[in-house]
């Protein structure tokens, strides 16, 4: 493979998503000046055209739109990190996770792409059985068996600027309420990682044109109770940290998915929370060339920055 230069063009999918939006500033930090964003979201895609006129913006559903194919040609790279993470039909995982990705990567193979890097997930490797989960598995293996050179990185939970889910969306819960609730013991292990960190990674795959597959997550592991207390800390929120049975928070969610259609949490994500799973930590800094930002590093860099810090994107 030619050496990517900073001149040549990059196209991201997913590229309004949290990672999108991270790796868009720090492809630009980097020096890239072609960058083709693609996304569907209808209001924080036009947010990714308004913070960065000096990029490509493309709407369109991967799944069902077309037109967006002529992008690719002349691209040396496709970045893919389109996902639909959560939700409570099946339909939604099979259009964005695997319907997008089968035709993302006829497009890229038509227009002769010559690198791919893919942003799986630690899910693959999970004990859980969700739709989040099963899809990600499919949408991994599409891509294995794509003969595009590639690289396939496994994240486990991200979090970072543009967070609208996640660990954004519990920052922001724990400031509005007087009481935020912990199910069951809170004791369940999480390996949370950077959506800096991850950008660099990506980057890095970029300029060395890494192939292969690489778990990369968090390097600390801590209980979901203290991630939630380092989070309090950080925010400087005044809610009360309360734990409450297992039983009554999944009663609580199954309530609230009554009269919200699109929940910040479900009860399939609530059951994925409290699987045992612990992700293996190999050294993608060293092998990346990178450093890993502390964890309380990279909850202030979210949460203060003042470039992006208060940047809100839509659910």
């Amino acid at each position: 493979m030619q050496k990517i230069a900073l001149t040549d063009k990059i196209v991201i999918t997913g590229a309004a998503g949290l990672i999108g939006q991270n790796l868009v500033v720090r492809l630009k930090d980097a020096g890239f000046t072609q960058i083709v964003g693609i996304d569907k979201h209808p209001t924080n895609t036009p947010a990714l055209r308004a913070m960065h006129p000096d990029i490509t913006v493309i709407q369109a559903d991967l799944a069902r739109d077309d037109g967006w194919q002529d992008s690719f040609k002349g691209a040396a790279a496709l970045i893919q990190m389109h996902a639909q993470i959560g939700g409570l039909e099946w339909s939604e995982f099979v259009d964005n996770n695997i319907t997008a990705t089968e035709r993302v990567l006829a497009a890229a193979q038509a227009a002769d792409v010559p690198y791919l890097v893919h942003a799986s997930s630690s899910v693959v490797n999970s004990a859980a059985v969700d739709f989040y989960t099963e899809s990600k598995k499919a949408q991994e293996k599409l891509v294995a068996a794509s003969p595009i050179p590639q690289a396939i990185l496994r994240p486990t939970l991200m979090f970072g600027w543009f967070d609208r889910k996640h660990l954004g969306w519990l920052a922001r819960f724990m400031q509005r309420v007087p009481v935020f609730p912990i199910p069951g013991s809170g004791r369940y292990i999480r390996q949370p990682l950077y959506a800096g960190d991850f950008c660099a990674v990506i980057t890095a795959c970029l300029q060395q044109q890494t192939i292969g597959a690489f778990n990369i997550s968090g390097q600390t592991k801590l209980t979901y109770i203290d991630l939630i207390r380092a989070i309090h800390k950080a925010v400087n929120a005044k809610a009360l940290i309360l734990r409450i049975p297992y039983g009554l928070f999944h009663l609580l969610l199954s309530v609230y998915a009554l009269v919200d259609k699109n929940p910040p949490f479900t009860t399939k994500q609530l059951k994925a929370l409290v699987t045992p799973d612990e992700f293996e930590i190999i050294d993608w800094p060293g092998l990346f060339g990178i450093r890993a930002t502390p964890l309380d590093e990279a909850l202030q860099i979210t949460f203060h920055d003042p470039r992006y810090a208060s940047v809100a994107l839509d659910f």
